[in-house]
């Protein structure tokens, strides 16, 4: 049901319209859809696909938004336990969703998004969001970010990525700044280079098999954020993990 949501967040964000009215609508024809046409998953599978008024195919993104959202709440729910700290991860990734659908589509990522984000981030990783660092996923214990922790990756995500803007002059978008300052202050400081560095890295494979198989060039704009965002994802699950893996290496 909340992925229902993000799609409207994801349709009408970066189009400046209002994300409470009017009620959904069909893009093609602007019939409002019935409450029976907007259940989700399940409805876009009796439909076939398609507006029942007008026969316009329906984007497949609607339902692996909503499914998309449910697994990643499931996992949260899962991995890091019953508690006040749930609502506010539940907040984050959802956040990433819209995010990278918003910048796949027009290359942006809103500041109505992040700057909220980086304020809810800040005052729930000071008393309430574990360290995923410090985190044993087959008993949880709960640590917490912590305010020095979360102030520290909030300048550090924006201020590396700030630099990082303009060593390359403008190669690296002011949404990009914002949404690392967030993830920072969600995660703190060792989750802005963990998150930053998977997603280089799946960005660069990415870029890699679109210059090898689709012919596309070096200067063909690949939007970062939604790497980011997956980059961030794999952060808050296993980024403690993945460190003592490194370091054992």
């Amino acid at each position: 049901m909340v992925g229902s949501f993000l799609n409207v967040c994801i349709y009408r964000l970066p189009r400046d319209m209002s994300i409470i009215r009017p009620s959904s609508s069909c893009p093609a024809c602007n019939t409002p859809i019935k409450p029976w046409d907007n259940i989700p998953i399940l409805s876009y599978l009796l439909l076939k696909g398609k507006c029942r008024k007008c026969g316009e195919s329906i984007s497949i993104r609607y339902p692996i938004v909503e499914l998309l959202n449910g697994i990643l709440y499931w996992s949260v729910f899962n991995f890091f336990g019953y508690g006040w700290h749930l609502p506010f991860l539940f907040v984050f990734v959802s956040a990433m969703i819209v995010i990278t659908f918003i910048d796949l589509d027009f290359q942006i990522i809103p500041d109505v998004i992040t700057l909220p984000g980086i304020v809810i981030g800040l005052l729930s990783a000071s008393f309430l969001l574990p360290d995923p660092f410090s985190l044993q996923p087959s008993a949880f214990s709960l640590s917490v970010v912590g305010f020095k922790n979360s102030i520290a990756g909030l300048f550090i995500g924006g201020g590396l990525f700030y630099l990082i803007a303009i060593l390359s002059r403008g190669g690296m978008g002011g949404g990009d700044i914002k949404l690392m300052a967030m993830v920072g202050a969600f995660m703190g400081w060792k989750a802005v280079f963990l998150a930053t560095f998977i997603g280089s890295l799946v960005g660069s494979l990415v870029g890699i098999f679109l210059m090898v198989f689709k012919g596309k060039g070096r200067k063909t704009k690949i939007p970062f954020g939604p790497f980011l965002a997956f980059g961030s994802i794999i952060t808050l699950f296993f980024g403690g993990e993945i460190l003592k893996w490194y370091f054992r290496m």
